[in-house]
Protein backbone atom coordinates (compact mmCIF):
# COMPACT_ATOMS: atom_id res chain seq x y z
CA UNK A 1 0.00 0.00 0.00
CA UNK A 2 1.21 3.67 -1.08
CA UNK A 3 1.75 5.71 1.89
CA UNK A 4 -0.36 8.02 0.21
CA UNK A 5 -3.16 5.18 0.49
CA UNK A 6 -2.70 4.82 3.78
CA UNK A 7 -2.98 8.03 4.60
CA UNK A 8 -6.24 7.90 3.19
CA UNK A 9 -7.76 5.22 5.07
CA UNK A 10 -8.17 7.67 7.92
CA UNK A 11 -9.10 11.29 6.66
CA UNK A 12 -12.25 12.30 8.22
CA UNK A 13 -13.43 14.29 5.42
CA UNK A 14 -16.90 13.23 4.51
CA UNK A 15 -16.20 12.04 0.83
CA UNK A 16 -13.96 9.73 2.01
CA UNK A 17 -16.35 8.73 4.52
CA UNK A 18 -19.17 8.14 1.78
CA UNK A 19 -16.00 6.50 -0.61
CA UNK A 20 -15.22 3.96 1.90
CA UNK A 21 -18.93 2.65 2.68
CA UNK A 22 -18.83 2.20 -1.39
CA UNK A 23 -16.09 0.76 -1.13
CA UNK A 24 -17.09 -1.99 0.88
CA UNK A 25 -19.72 -3.45 -1.24
CA UNK A 26 -17.05 -4.66 -3.00
CA UNK A 27 -14.45 -5.81 -0.31
CA UNK A 28 -14.42 -9.30 -2.06
CA UNK A 29 -14.45 -9.07 -5.33
CA UNK A 30 -14.83 -5.83 -7.93
CA UNK A 31 -18.54 -5.32 -9.38
CA UNK A 32 -19.43 -7.41 -12.74
CA UNK A 33 -19.90 -4.34 -14.43
CA UNK A 34 -16.37 -3.27 -14.11
CA UNK A 35 -16.95 -0.47 -12.56
CA UNK A 36 -18.59 1.66 -9.54
CA UNK A 37 -21.57 3.71 -10.73
CA UNK A 38 -21.93 6.92 -8.97
CA UNK A 39 -25.76 8.71 -10.07
CA UNK A 40 -26.94 11.90 -9.82
CA UNK A 41 -30.32 12.43 -10.78
CA UNK A 42 -31.70 15.97 -12.52
CA UNK A 43 -35.59 17.22 -12.85
CA UNK A 44 -35.26 19.68 -15.87
CA UNK A 45 -38.80 21.03 -14.59
CA UNK A 46 -37.24 24.57 -15.01
CA UNK A 47 -33.86 25.95 -15.14
CA UNK A 48 -30.91 24.35 -13.32
CA UNK A 49 -29.77 26.54 -10.18
CA UNK A 50 -26.66 25.51 -7.89
CA UNK A 51 -28.43 22.85 -5.85
CA UNK A 52 -28.43 21.10 -9.65
CA UNK A 53 -24.75 21.87 -9.88
CA UNK A 54 -24.11 21.36 -6.06
CA UNK A 55 -25.32 17.45 -6.47
CA UNK A 56 -22.96 16.56 -9.15
CA UNK A 57 -19.93 18.61 -7.33
CA UNK A 58 -20.14 16.41 -4.48
CA UNK A 59 -21.06 13.38 -5.58
CA UNK A 60 -17.51 14.01 -8.13
CA UNK A 61 -15.89 14.71 -4.81
CA UNK A 62 -16.77 11.18 -3.72
CA UNK A 63 -15.68 9.40 -6.42
CA UNK A 64 -12.45 11.15 -6.37
CA UNK A 65 -11.86 9.99 -2.91
CA UNK A 66 -12.83 6.58 -4.14
CA UNK A 67 -10.26 6.90 -6.61
CA UNK A 68 -8.02 7.35 -3.76
CA UNK A 69 -8.55 4.25 -1.88
CA UNK A 70 -9.09 1.97 -4.74
CA UNK A 71 -8.34 0.41 -8.01
CA UNK A 72 -11.49 -0.33 -9.26
CA UNK A 73 -12.60 2.16 -12.42
CA UNK A 74 -15.45 4.45 -12.16
CA UNK A 75 -18.32 5.93 -13.80
CA UNK A 76 -20.36 8.87 -13.17
CA UNK A 77 -23.53 9.62 -14.84
CA UNK A 78 -26.10 12.47 -14.84
CA UNK A 79 -29.08 11.18 -15.59
CA UNK A 80 -31.68 13.30 -16.86
CA UNK A 81 -35.80 13.02 -15.99
CA UNK A 82 -37.12 14.54 -19.05
CA UNK A 83 -39.76 11.90 -19.60
CA UNK A 84 -42.03 13.48 -16.80
CA UNK A 85 -44.73 15.42 -17.73
CA UNK A 86 -44.69 18.92 -17.10
CA UNK A 87 -47.44 19.22 -13.95
CA UNK A 88 -46.98 23.87 -13.84
CA UNK A 89 -45.66 26.23 -16.20
CA UNK A 90 -42.61 28.13 -14.78
CA UNK A 91 -42.89 31.31 -14.19
CA UNK A 92 -39.28 32.14 -14.83
CA UNK A 93 -39.42 31.81 -18.57
CA UNK A 94 -40.32 33.40 -22.01
CA UNK A 95 -43.94 33.10 -23.35
CA UNK A 96 -45.01 31.42 -20.39
CA UNK A 97 -48.55 31.14 -21.27
CA UNK A 98 -48.36 29.64 -24.40
CA UNK A 99 -46.93 26.50 -22.36
CA UNK A 100 -50.34 25.90 -20.28
CA UNK A 101 -51.48 23.79 -23.65
CA UNK A 102 -48.91 21.35 -23.10
CA UNK A 103 -49.30 20.86 -19.21
CA UNK A 104 -48.66 16.94 -18.43
CA UNK A 105 -46.73 16.26 -21.75
CA UNK A 106 -43.27 14.83 -21.43
CA UNK A 107 -40.43 17.71 -21.00
CA UNK A 108 -39.39 16.65 -24.48
CA UNK A 109 -42.49 17.25 -25.54
CA UNK A 110 -43.02 20.80 -24.64
CA UNK A 111 -41.94 23.63 -26.95
CA UNK A 112 -38.83 25.21 -25.99
CA UNK A 113 -39.79 29.01 -25.13
CA UNK A 114 -36.51 29.99 -25.16
CA UNK A 115 -36.41 29.24 -29.15
CA UNK A 116 -33.03 27.58 -29.20
CA UNK A 117 -34.17 24.10 -28.62
CA UNK A 118 -36.40 21.04 -30.38
CA UNK A 119 -38.21 21.28 -26.81
CA UNK A 120 -38.21 22.55 -23.49
CA UNK A 121 -36.56 19.56 -21.86
CA UNK A 122 -34.12 19.14 -24.82
CA UNK A 123 -33.20 22.95 -23.69
CA UNK A 124 -32.92 22.67 -19.84
CA UNK A 125 -30.71 19.75 -20.26
CA UNK A 126 -28.84 21.52 -22.65
CA UNK A 127 -28.36 24.32 -19.67
CA UNK A 128 -27.53 21.60 -17.38
CA UNK A 129 -24.29 20.17 -19.60
CA UNK A 130 -23.37 23.50 -20.16
CA UNK A 131 -22.99 24.60 -16.83
CA UNK A 132 -21.81 20.91 -15.72
CA UNK A 133 -18.80 21.02 -18.32
CA UNK A 134 -17.56 24.72 -17.13
CA UNK A 135 -16.88 22.95 -14.07
CA UNK A 136 -14.72 20.05 -16.45
CA UNK A 137 -16.51 17.35 -14.35
CA UNK A 138 -16.54 13.96 -16.27
CA UNK A 139 -19.96 12.32 -16.70
CA UNK A 140 -22.23 10.74 -18.84
CA UNK A 141 -25.67 12.07 -19.65
CA UNK A 142 -28.36 10.39 -19.99
CA UNK A 143 -31.88 11.51 -20.80
CA UNK A 144 -35.00 9.11 -19.84
CA UNK A 145 -36.29 9.91 -22.86
CA UNK A 146 -33.81 8.03 -24.61
CA UNK A 147 -33.54 5.78 -22.03
CA UNK A 148 -37.36 4.33 -22.01
CA UNK A 149 -37.46 5.33 -26.04
CA UNK A 150 -34.15 3.27 -27.23
CA UNK A 151 -35.37 -0.05 -25.21
CA UNK A 152 -32.29 0.48 -22.79
CA UNK A 153 -35.09 0.17 -20.05
CA UNK A 154 -36.81 -2.57 -21.90
CA UNK A 155 -36.06 -5.46 -19.29
CA UNK A 156 -36.22 -4.31 -16.31
CA UNK A 157 -40.03 -2.77 -16.76
CA UNK A 158 -41.22 -5.99 -17.78
CA UNK A 159 -39.14 -7.34 -14.44
CA UNK A 160 -41.12 -4.29 -12.76
CA UNK A 161 -44.38 -5.79 -14.73
CA UNK A 162 -43.67 -9.55 -13.91
CA UNK A 163 -43.25 -8.20 -9.48
CA UNK A 164 -45.94 -5.71 -9.78
CA UNK A 165 -47.82 -7.00 -7.38
CA UNK A 166 -45.00 -6.79 -4.82
CA UNK A 167 -43.81 -3.40 -6.37
CA UNK A 168 -47.84 -2.26 -5.60
CA UNK A 169 -47.64 -3.63 -2.03
CA UNK A 170 -44.65 -1.36 -1.21
CA UNK A 171 -46.31 1.30 -2.32
CA UNK A 172 -49.18 1.20 -1.47
CA UNK A 173 -48.59 1.07 1.89
CA UNK A 174 -46.90 4.57 1.76
CA UNK A 175 -49.96 6.20 0.02
CA UNK A 176 -53.32 7.33 1.34
CA UNK A 177 -56.57 5.28 1.09
CA UNK A 178 -58.15 7.93 -1.67
CA UNK A 179 -54.97 7.74 -3.32
CA UNK A 180 -54.63 4.16 -3.40
CA UNK A 181 -57.76 3.89 -5.37
CA UNK A 182 -56.59 4.43 -8.17
CA UNK A 183 -52.59 4.61 -8.40
CA UNK A 184 -50.52 2.37 -10.21
CA UNK A 185 -46.66 2.37 -10.68
CA UNK A 186 -46.89 2.41 -14.57
CA UNK A 187 -48.13 5.99 -16.17
CA UNK A 188 -49.11 5.50 -19.88
CA UNK A 189 -47.90 8.36 -22.36
CA UNK A 190 -51.28 8.78 -24.66
CA UNK A 191 -50.30 8.23 -28.25
CA UNK A 192 -52.17 10.90 -29.83
CA UNK A 193 -52.24 13.89 -27.07
CA UNK A 194 -48.84 12.91 -25.90
CA UNK A 195 -49.87 13.50 -22.03
CA UNK A 196 -48.65 11.63 -19.08
CA UNK A 197 -52.14 9.98 -17.88
CA UNK A 198 -53.04 9.40 -14.58
CA UNK A 199 -55.13 6.92 -14.82
CA UNK A 200 -56.04 3.94 -13.25
CA UNK A 201 -54.60 0.65 -15.02
CA UNK A 202 -57.06 -2.00 -15.64
CA UNK A 203 -54.67 -4.59 -16.25
CA UNK A 204 -51.13 -5.48 -16.16
CA UNK A 205 -50.13 -8.53 -18.63
CA UNK A 206 -46.21 -9.34 -18.12
CA UNK A 207 -46.54 -12.02 -20.21
CA UNK A 208 -47.09 -9.93 -23.17
CA UNK A 209 -45.56 -6.60 -22.00
CA UNK A 210 -48.89 -4.48 -22.53
CA UNK A 211 -51.22 -2.69 -19.89
CA UNK A 212 -54.61 -1.86 -20.50
CA UNK A 213 -56.60 1.17 -19.40
CA UNK A 214 -59.37 3.97 -20.03
CA UNK A 215 -58.05 7.40 -21.26
CA UNK A 216 -59.19 10.66 -19.80
CA UNK A 217 -61.95 10.58 -22.52
CA UNK A 218 -63.25 7.01 -21.28
CA UNK A 219 -62.10 4.67 -24.23
CA UNK A 220 -60.27 1.33 -23.64
CA UNK A 221 -57.16 1.51 -24.68
CA UNK A 222 -53.73 -1.09 -24.95
CA UNK A 223 -50.30 -0.29 -24.44
CA UNK A 224 -46.77 -1.79 -24.53
CA UNK A 225 -45.08 -1.12 -21.39
CA UNK A 226 -41.94 -0.82 -23.68
CA UNK A 227 -40.56 1.33 -26.03
CA UNK A 228 -41.19 4.11 -24.45
CA UNK A 229 -44.73 4.18 -24.17
CA UNK A 230 -45.27 4.11 -20.96
CA UNK A 231 -43.14 5.07 -17.57
CA UNK A 232 -43.02 4.27 -14.02
CA UNK A 233 -44.19 6.66 -11.14
CA UNK A 234 -41.36 8.58 -9.84
CA UNK A 235 -40.60 6.52 -6.61
CA UNK A 236 -40.42 3.02 -8.79
CA UNK A 237 -38.87 5.20 -11.73
CA UNK A 238 -35.90 5.59 -8.70
CA UNK A 239 -36.01 2.22 -7.78
CA UNK A 240 -35.80 0.70 -10.61
CA UNK A 241 -33.22 2.98 -12.78
CA UNK A 242 -30.90 1.93 -9.45
CA UNK A 243 -31.47 -1.86 -10.61
CA UNK A 244 -31.03 -1.13 -14.47
CA UNK A 245 -28.16 1.03 -14.12
CA UNK A 246 -26.78 -1.30 -10.85
CA UNK A 247 -26.11 2.08 -8.90
CA UNK A 248 -23.81 1.92 -6.15
CA UNK A 249 -23.90 5.36 -4.65
CA UNK A 250 -26.61 7.88 -4.90
CA UNK A 251 -26.96 11.39 -2.85
CA UNK A 252 -30.46 13.12 -3.02
CA UNK A 253 -31.82 15.95 -0.92
CA UNK A 254 -33.31 15.89 2.55
CA UNK A 255 -36.95 15.80 0.99
CA UNK A 256 -36.44 12.41 -0.27
CA UNK A 257 -35.04 10.93 2.88
CA UNK A 258 -38.40 9.45 4.02
CA UNK A 259 -38.69 7.93 0.35
CA UNK A 260 -35.19 5.69 0.76
CA UNK A 261 -36.60 2.87 1.97
CA UNK A 262 -39.31 2.69 -0.74
CA UNK A 263 -36.41 3.22 -3.55
CA UNK A 264 -34.52 0.29 -1.52
CA UNK A 265 -37.06 -2.39 -1.59
CA UNK A 266 -38.10 -1.80 -5.39
CA UNK A 267 -34.64 -1.84 -6.24
CA UNK A 268 -34.05 -5.12 -4.70
CA UNK A 269 -37.47 -6.77 -5.76
CA UNK A 270 -36.11 -6.23 -9.29
CA UNK A 271 -32.78 -7.88 -8.36
CA UNK A 272 -30.16 -5.77 -7.61
CA UNK A 273 -28.78 -5.04 -4.23
CA UNK A 274 -29.41 -0.93 -2.91
CA UNK A 275 -27.16 1.87 -3.39
CA UNK A 276 -25.05 3.74 -0.80
CA UNK A 277 -26.95 6.73 -0.35
CA UNK A 278 -26.14 10.62 0.76
CA UNK A 279 -28.43 12.74 1.90
CA UNK A 280 -27.98 16.27 2.02
CA UNK A 281 -29.38 19.65 3.45
CA UNK A 282 -31.65 21.61 0.91
CA UNK A 283 -30.17 25.33 0.38
CA UNK A 284 -32.19 28.52 1.17
CA UNK A 285 -32.72 31.35 -0.36
CA UNK A 286 -32.34 35.10 1.27
CA UNK A 287 -35.72 34.61 2.42
CA UNK A 288 -35.19 31.46 4.17
CA UNK A 289 -37.05 29.74 1.84
CA UNK A 290 -36.23 26.38 -0.18
CA UNK A 291 -34.75 26.97 -3.28
CA UNK A 292 -37.13 25.76 -6.12
CA UNK A 293 -36.03 25.29 -10.08
CA UNK A 294 -39.83 26.66 -10.87
CA UNK A 295 -39.96 29.82 -8.43
CA UNK A 296 -36.34 30.50 -9.90
CA UNK A 297 -35.31 31.88 -6.23
CA UNK A 298 -31.90 31.63 -4.96
CA UNK A 299 -28.77 32.18 -7.17
CA UNK A 300 -28.52 30.70 -10.53
CA UNK A 301 -25.11 29.49 -11.63
CA UNK A 302 -24.63 31.90 -13.92
CA UNK A 303 -25.10 34.56 -11.54
CA UNK A 304 -22.76 33.27 -8.90
CA UNK A 305 -19.88 33.09 -11.89
CA UNK A 306 -20.56 36.71 -12.43
CA UNK A 307 -19.13 37.80 -8.63
CA UNK A 308 -16.95 34.68 -7.89
CA UNK A 309 -14.97 32.20 -9.19
CA UNK A 310 -15.84 28.42 -10.33
CA UNK A 311 -13.31 27.35 -7.40
CA UNK A 312 -15.47 29.48 -4.46
CA UNK A 313 -18.72 28.02 -5.66
CA UNK A 314 -17.08 24.04 -5.54
CA UNK A 315 -15.94 25.33 -1.76
CA UNK A 316 -19.28 26.53 -0.87
CA UNK A 317 -20.56 22.95 -2.57
CA UNK A 318 -18.04 20.81 -0.36
CA UNK A 319 -18.59 22.99 2.56
CA UNK A 320 -20.97 21.24 5.65
CA UNK A 321 -23.45 19.48 2.70
CA UNK A 322 -25.38 18.14 5.92
CA UNK A 323 -26.17 21.73 6.80
CA UNK A 324 -29.08 23.73 5.60
CA UNK A 325 -27.33 26.65 4.15
CA UNK A 326 -28.38 30.10 3.08
CA UNK A 327 -27.50 30.65 -1.16
CA UNK A 328 -27.79 34.20 -1.71
CA UNK A 329 -25.64 36.56 -2.77
CA UNK A 330 -23.84 37.95 0.30
CA UNK A 331 -22.31 34.48 0.97
CA UNK A 332 -20.06 34.74 -2.05
CA UNK A 333 -17.26 36.89 -1.19
CA UNK A 334 -16.82 34.51 2.17
CA UNK A 335 -16.17 31.61 0.12
CA UNK A 336 -13.87 33.81 -2.27
CA UNK A 337 -11.58 34.24 0.88
CA UNK A 338 -11.68 31.17 2.06
CA UNK A 339 -11.18 29.12 -0.55
CA UNK A 340 -7.87 31.33 -0.82
CA UNK A 341 -6.87 30.72 2.73
CA UNK A 342 -7.44 26.37 2.04
CA UNK A 343 -4.97 27.03 -0.86
CA UNK A 344 -2.29 28.68 1.41
CA UNK A 345 -2.54 26.12 3.73
CA UNK A 346 -2.39 23.32 1.47
CA UNK A 347 1.07 24.21 0.39
CA UNK A 348 2.88 23.15 3.70
CA UNK A 349 0.34 20.53 5.08
CA UNK A 350 1.10 16.54 4.87
CA UNK A 351 -0.41 14.60 3.12
CA UNK A 352 -3.45 13.62 5.22
CA UNK A 353 -3.78 17.00 6.03
CA UNK A 354 -3.82 17.64 2.31
CA UNK A 355 -6.53 15.05 1.71
CA UNK A 356 -8.95 16.91 4.44
CA UNK A 357 -8.40 19.85 2.71
CA UNK A 358 -11.29 21.01 0.95
CA UNK A 359 -8.65 22.50 -2.09
CA UNK A 360 -7.93 18.76 -2.73
CA UNK A 361 -11.70 17.81 -3.16
CA UNK A 362 -12.32 20.52 -5.70
CA UNK A 363 -8.66 20.12 -7.51
CA UNK A 364 -7.71 16.35 -6.96
CA UNK A 365 -3.85 16.23 -6.79
CA UNK A 366 -3.68 19.43 -9.07
CA UNK A 367 -3.96 22.18 -6.67
CA UNK A 368 -2.53 25.70 -7.53
CA UNK A 369 -1.21 28.19 -5.89
CA UNK A 370 -3.29 30.83 -4.57
CA UNK A 371 -1.81 34.21 -5.78
CA UNK A 372 -4.38 36.33 -3.93
CA UNK A 373 -1.60 38.97 -2.18
CA UNK A 374 -4.72 40.79 -1.92
CA UNK A 375 -8.28 39.43 0.00
CA UNK A 376 -11.04 39.60 -1.91
CA UNK A 377 -13.26 41.41 0.88
CA UNK A 378 -9.84 44.23 0.73
CA UNK A 379 -10.54 44.26 -2.53
CA UNK A 380 -14.47 45.29 -2.51
CA UNK A 381 -13.78 47.62 -0.23
CA UNK A 382 -11.19 49.30 -2.07
CA UNK A 383 -13.83 49.52 -4.85
CA UNK A 384 -15.75 51.29 -2.19
CA UNK A 385 -14.04 54.08 -1.68
CA UNK A 386 -12.69 54.64 -5.10
CA UNK A 387 -15.74 54.06 -6.16
CA UNK A 388 -14.13 51.76 -8.74
CA UNK A 389 -16.50 51.03 -12.11
CA UNK A 390 -13.86 48.93 -13.12
CA UNK A 391 -10.89 46.58 -12.35
CA UNK A 392 -8.32 48.52 -13.47
CA UNK A 393 -8.89 51.43 -11.02
CA UNK A 394 -7.89 48.47 -8.69
CA UNK A 395 -4.40 47.94 -9.89
CA UNK A 396 -3.06 51.48 -9.23
CA UNK A 397 -3.29 50.53 -5.28
CA UNK A 398 -2.45 46.81 -5.95
CA UNK A 399 0.50 47.55 -7.84
CA UNK A 400 1.78 50.34 -4.40
CA UNK A 401 1.04 47.27 -2.11
CA UNK A 402 2.31 44.13 -4.61
CA UNK A 403 5.03 46.05 -6.56
CA UNK A 404 5.70 42.78 -8.52
CA UNK A 405 2.25 41.73 -9.13
CA UNK A 406 0.43 42.26 -12.20
CA UNK A 407 -2.73 41.04 -14.39
CA UNK A 408 -0.15 38.67 -15.93
CA UNK A 409 1.39 37.61 -13.48
CA UNK A 410 -1.60 37.14 -11.26
CA UNK A 411 -4.85 36.08 -13.16
CA UNK A 412 -6.08 35.05 -10.26
CA UNK A 413 -6.04 38.53 -8.52
CA UNK A 414 -7.27 40.05 -11.89
CA UNK A 415 -10.69 37.83 -11.89
CA UNK A 416 -10.79 38.95 -8.57
CA UNK A 417 -10.65 42.40 -9.19
CA UNK A 418 -13.25 42.45 -11.83
CA UNK A 419 -15.70 40.43 -9.37
CA UNK A 420 -14.90 43.02 -7.19
CA UNK A 421 -15.70 45.86 -8.96
CA UNK A 422 -18.89 44.52 -10.40
CA UNK A 423 -20.28 43.15 -7.04
CA UNK A 424 -19.74 46.34 -5.16
CA UNK A 425 -21.75 48.32 -7.89
CA UNK A 426 -24.75 45.77 -7.52
CA UNK A 427 -24.75 44.90 -3.82
CA UNK A 428 -22.63 47.04 -1.90
CA UNK A 429 -23.27 50.56 -3.44
CA UNK A 430 -26.78 50.58 -3.61
CA UNK A 431 -26.51 49.63 0.02
CA UNK A 432 -24.25 51.88 1.51
CA UNK A 433 -25.61 53.90 4.21
CA UNK A 434 -22.92 56.67 6.01
CA UNK A 435 -23.47 57.72 9.59
CA UNK A 436 -21.81 60.90 11.35
CA UNK A 437 -19.73 60.10 14.32
CA UNK A 438 -20.01 60.36 17.64
CA UNK A 439 -18.13 62.46 19.74
CA UNK A 440 -16.47 59.48 21.53
CA UNK A 441 -15.56 58.33 17.85
CA UNK A 442 -14.86 61.35 16.49
CA UNK A 443 -12.04 61.80 18.90
CA UNK A 444 -10.97 58.24 18.21
CA UNK A 445 -10.61 58.91 14.39
CA UNK A 446 -8.73 62.46 15.32
CA UNK A 447 -6.40 60.48 16.94
CA UNK A 448 -5.69 57.39 13.94
CA UNK A 449 -5.23 60.46 11.23
CA UNK A 450 -2.61 62.44 13.90
CA UNK A 451 -1.49 58.74 14.08
CA UNK A 452 -0.76 58.03 9.98
CA UNK A 453 0.16 61.61 9.61
CA UNK A 454 3.60 61.23 11.64
CA UNK A 455 3.97 57.56 10.25
CA UNK A 456 6.76 57.01 8.28
CA UNK A 457 7.54 53.42 8.29
CA UNK A 458 6.88 50.73 5.67
CA UNK A 459 2.70 50.10 4.60
CA UNK A 460 3.09 47.33 7.00
CA UNK A 461 -0.23 45.76 7.83
CA UNK A 462 0.25 44.28 10.99
CA UNK A 463 2.04 47.65 12.23
CA UNK A 464 -0.89 49.89 11.01
CA UNK A 465 -3.41 47.42 12.86
CA UNK A 466 -1.91 48.14 15.92
CA UNK A 467 -2.25 51.58 15.58
CA UNK A 468 -5.83 51.33 14.98
CA UNK A 469 -6.28 48.93 17.62
CA UNK A 470 -4.69 51.33 20.24
CA UNK A 471 -6.46 54.75 19.12
CA UNK A 472 -9.56 52.40 20.03
CA UNK A 473 -8.04 50.39 23.00
CA UNK A 474 -8.83 52.79 25.86
CA UNK A 475 -12.09 54.20 24.81
CA UNK A 476 -14.69 51.47 23.51
CA UNK A 477 -15.55 48.30 25.43
CA UNK A 478 -16.10 46.23 24.02
CA UNK A 479 -13.28 46.90 21.13
CA UNK A 480 -15.43 46.17 18.17
CA UNK A 481 -17.49 48.92 19.02
CA UNK A 482 -14.53 50.96 17.42
CA UNK A 483 -14.14 49.11 14.77
CA UNK A 484 -17.88 49.21 13.41
CA UNK A 485 -17.39 52.66 14.02
CA UNK A 486 -14.59 52.58 11.70
CA UNK A 487 -16.80 50.29 9.05
CA UNK A 488 -20.18 52.43 9.53
CA UNK A 489 -18.34 56.01 9.27
CA UNK A 490 -16.12 55.72 6.66
CA UNK A 491 -16.73 52.86 5.06
CA UNK A 492 -20.51 52.72 5.31
CA UNK A 493 -20.88 49.58 5.71
CA UNK A 494 -21.67 47.57 8.82
CA UNK A 495 -18.78 45.50 8.35
CA UNK A 496 -15.68 45.34 6.39
CA UNK A 497 -11.58 44.34 6.46
CA UNK A 498 -9.05 44.11 8.77
CA UNK A 499 -8.40 48.41 8.93
CA UNK A 500 -4.20 47.78 9.23
CA UNK A 501 -4.14 45.85 6.01
CA UNK A 502 -6.81 48.49 4.36
CA UNK A 503 -4.65 51.19 4.67
CA UNK A 504 -1.48 49.80 3.56
CA UNK A 505 -3.35 48.67 0.82
CA UNK A 506 -5.65 52.22 -0.05
CA UNK A 507 -2.38 54.24 1.49
CA UNK A 508 -1.43 56.56 4.28
CA UNK A 509 -1.93 60.08 2.45
CA UNK A 510 -5.90 58.59 0.65
CA UNK A 511 -6.54 57.22 4.30
CA UNK A 512 -5.86 60.46 6.23
CA UNK A 513 -8.44 62.22 3.48
CA UNK A 514 -11.16 59.35 3.89
CA UNK A 515 -10.68 60.18 7.79
CA UNK A 516 -11.20 63.57 6.86
CA UNK A 517 -14.05 63.70 4.68
CA UNK A 518 -16.03 61.53 6.66
CA UNK A 519 -16.11 63.83 9.37
CA UNK A 520 -16.60 66.71 7.45
CA UNK A 521 -19.63 65.12 6.08
CA UNK A 522 -19.02 64.62 2.55
CA UNK A 523 -20.71 60.96 2.46
CA UNK A 524 -23.59 61.79 4.81
CA UNK A 525 -27.21 62.27 2.76
CA UNK A 526 -27.83 66.33 1.36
Amino acid sequence: MSDLREAAQGVKAWPFEEARRVLKRYRTAPPDKGYVLFETGYGPSGLPHLGTFGEVARTTMVMRAFREISDIPTKLICFSDDLDGMRKVPGNVPNSDALHAHLQKPLTSVPDPFGTHESFGHHNNAQLRRFLDKFDFEYDFYSATEFYCSGKFDETLIRAAENYDAIMKVMLASLREERRRTYSIFLPIHPETCRVLYVPIKEVNASNGTITFDDETGNEMTLPITGGNVKLQWKPDFGARWAALGVDFEMYGKDHSTNTPIYDKICRILGQPAPEHFTYELFLDENGQKISKTLGNGVSIDEWLSYGSTESLSYFMYQKPKTAKRMHFDVIPKAMDEYQQQLRAYEDQDSKARLNNPAFHIHGHNVPSSDMVVPFGMLLNLAAVANADEKNQLWGFIKRYAPGASPLTHPGLDQAAGFAVRYYNDFVKPKKVYRAASELECEALLDLRAQLDTYRGELDAETLQSIVFACGRERFDPLRDWFKAIYEVLLGASQGPRFGGFIALYGIKESIKLIDDALDGKFLPT
